[in-house]
C-alpha cells in the first residue's frame, strides 16, 4: 500500500540498461520496438520438438566477457550475468563514479521470478549422474536470486540497502518500487534497481507448457505473441534484464546528471484470489492503478499513456482492459495502451523493468511503439492498443502495469521531469 506520509525527496531515473530478445542495449531495444521487430523464434538452446510450445524470446549474441572477467563469469548463472551487464550499461549512462557516490548512501534491489534455474538443472544432473561430490561449490550462489543484487553491490561498492524481490512476473517492478521508496524516505541517494530472468531451459519450458499458459502457434513464431487480439492463445516465454539507476533529484542535479524521467508513484495490491488466474473484473489491477496515481498526487485525467502488462492470454488481457476502463472511465478509450510483450514475449521477473524502460523512452521521444500482431478485434478488448504502427504522442505522464502469478499487482507512475 502507498504511504500516508508525503515524502520530501523526489526520485528520478539517470541511467538504464537492457538485454532483450530484440536488442542487447537500450538503444537497440528501443530502435527495434519502434520498428515493430519481433524477437520471437524457435528455441535454439535445446531441441524443443517434444514440447507443445517450441517458441521463445531468446537474448541473442550475448557475450558476458564484454562486461565480466571470464573466470568470474563462469561462476555466475546467466540470470546474474544479465543483471550485471545491464547494471553496467545503466551505471555508465548515469555518469556516476566513486567520486560522486557515497557507498553508504547507495544500494541495489533486483528482482527475479525464478532465478538460476539453468544452474539448478545442470547441477541436479551432475548429482544424479555422478554423485554429490560432483556438485559445484558455486551451485548455491549461482542459483539464488539475491545474488543479482549482491553482485551489483560488489561491483559498484554499494553498501546501502541490498536485497531481492520475488513476486513472479511483478518482481522487477517491485524492485523498482522498493528502490523508489527507499530514496523517497531518505535512506539512500542512489539505488540500482530492476529485474533479470534467464529461464529458457527444458524444465522451465516444460512447466509452463504443462500449465497450458503458452502459445502453441509454433508455425508462426513472430505472430504468436498477440496481446488483446481475439486469436491470442497464450504468452511467449522470454528472457533478459532491465536495470535502472534511481537517484534523489537534488543529488542528480548537484553532480550535473542528465535526468531521463521522474518516478512519481507506485501502487501495490494482491488479488487474494487464485494462484495463477487474475481476479474477475481486474479488481486488484484497478486498486494498483488507483493507488499509484494517489501516491503520485495525480488525477486519472493527467495520464497520457498506459504500458500494459498485456501478456497475450485470454484472461489477463480482458481483465486488464476492464481495469483500465474502471480507472479512467469514458476517457479510457482515448488513452493509448500498448504491449511491449507483443515483440519480446514475457520476460517474467524482468518484464516490469524492461517495460518501464520502454515507457520512459516514450516520454523522452514522444513516440509509442506498436502492439504488433493486432489483427482481429476482441469485443472484450476494445481500447486503443496502438495496433501495428508506431505513433507520435506527446507523453508527459504514463503508467506501467505488472501482474504476477499469485495475484501480485503493481503499477508504476512516471512523468517528464518538471521544475
Amino acid at each position: 500500500m502507498s504511504s500516508s506520509v508525503v515524502p520530501s525527496n523526489r526520485v528520478v531515473v539517470t541511467g538504464m540498461g537492457a538485454l532483450t530478445p530484440v536488442g542487447n542495449s537500450v538503444d537497440e531495444f528501443w530502435k527495434n520496438l519502434k520498428g515493430g521487430v519481433s524477437g520471437i523464434g524457435r528455441v535454439t538452446r535445446f531441441d524443443p520438438s517434444r514440447f507443445t510450445s517450441q517458441i521463445v524470446g531468446e537474448v541473442k549474441g550475448f557475450d558476458p566477457t564484454r562486461y565480466i572477467e571470464k573466470k568470474e563469469a563462469r561462476r555466475m548463472d546467466l540470470v546474474q550475468q544479465y543483471s550485471v551487464a545491464c547494471a553496467q550499461e545503466a551505471f555508465d549512462q548515469s555518469g556516476l563514479s566513486s567520486d560522486s557516490l557515497d557507498p553508504e548512501r547507495a544500494g541495489a534491489v533486483v528482482g527475479s521470478g525464478i532465478g538460476g534455474i539453468e544452474t539448478f538443472e545442470k547441477q541436479h544432473a551432475n548429482f544424479l549422474n555422478q554423485g554429490p561430490g560432483r556438485v559445484s561449490p558455486f551451485f548455491i550462489p549461482m542459483m539464488i536470486i539475491d545474488l543479482c543484487a549482491g553482485l551489483i553491490s560488489i561491483r559498484f561498492n554499494l553498501k546501502g540497502p541490498n536485497y531481492a524481490t520475488v513476486s513472479a512476473c511483478a518482481s522487477g517492478a517491485h524492485a523498482i518500487a522498493d528502490g523508489f521508496k527507499i530514496i523517497q524516505r531518505g535512506e539512500a541517494d542512489v539505488m540500482i534497481t530492476g529485474g533479470s530472468e534467464a529461464t529458457i531451459t527444458p524444465t522451465a519450458l516444460a512447466g509452463f507448457c504443462s500449465a497450458r499458459a503458452l502459445s502453441t502457434r509454433n508455425h508462426e513464431p513472430q505472430k504468436a505473441s498477440r496481446p488483446f487480439d481475439k486469436e491470442r492463445d497464450g504468452f511467449i516465454m522470454g528472457e533478459g534484464a532491465g536495470i535502472l539507476v534511481l537517484e534523489n533529484l537534488e543529488h542528480a542535479r548537484r553532480r550535473g546528471a542528465e535526468v531521463l524521467a521522474e518516478v512519481v508513484g507506485v501502487g501495490q495490491t494482491a488479488d487474494a484470489y487464485h494462484i495463477t488466474a487474475p481476479a474477475p473484473g481486474g479488481e486488484g489491477a484497478i486498486s494498483a492503478m488507483r493507488l499509484a496515481l494517489q501516491d503520485a498526487g495525480l488525477d486519472p485525467d493527467s495520464v497520457d499513456y498506459v504500458n500494459s502488462h498485456g501478456t497475450s492470454t485470454e484472461l489477463n488481457d480482458a481483465n486488464e482492459t476492464r481495469a483500465i476502463k474502471a480507472v479512467f472511465g469514458e476517457r479510457a478509450k482515448e488513452i493509448p495502451v500498448n504491449s511491449t510483450k507483443s515483440m519480446i514475449g514475457h520476460l517474467l521477473g524482468a518484464g516490469g523493468a524492461v517495460e518501464l524502460i520502454a515507457t520512459i523512452k516514450s516520454i523522452q521521444e514522444g513516440i509509442l511503439h506498436p502492439t504488433v500482431n493486432y489483427e482481429f478485434p476482441d469485443p472484450e478488448c476494445d481500447l486503443d492498443y496502438v495496433p501495428n504502427q508506431t505513433r507520435k504522442v506527446d507523453v508527459n505522464v504514463a503508467i506501467s502495469n505488472s501482474f504476477g502469478f499469485g495475484g501480485h499487482n503493481i503499477c508504476i507512475a512516471v512523468r517528464r521531469v518538471v521544475p
